[in-house]
């Protein structure tokens, strides 16, 4: 997606082995109750403009959803909030599970 920070899926691993990152999954309810990653929060799209205090700013943040598209979405807004160190997954989900990656069964 043009304009914003990118993460493909060997790079999450790596943020991830090294604890360096937070996940967030933006995709509804329902799109979650199927698989997540683990480790990852889950803030439905529409709710990260009311959820803005309870980011940081500074730590590095990876957002992904079905494909990509809608985390791209809210990789730009908030990064036009200031918001330097997030990214989007590259391909979302997606990306995740053909790359032979599993889902975890969300809390």
């Amino acid at each position: 997606m043009f304009g914003i920070q990118e993460v493909d899926i060997s790079g999450l691993q790596k943020m991830k082995s090294e604890g360096k990152i937070k996940l967030i999954d933006v995709r509804s309810e329902g799109e979650v109750s199927r698989g997540i990653i683990d480790g990852a929060e889950h803030i439905p799209m529409h709710l990260i403009p009311l959820k803005l205090n309870e980011l940081c700013a500074k730590t590095p943040t990876v957002f992904y959803c079905h494909s990509g598209a809608r985390s791209g979405q809210v990789t730009a807004f908030l990064s036009q909030r200031g918001f330097n160190n997030v990214m989007n997954l590259q391909g979302g989900i997606l990306a995740w599970t053909r790359s032979g990656q599993m889902l975890a069964v969300p809390a």
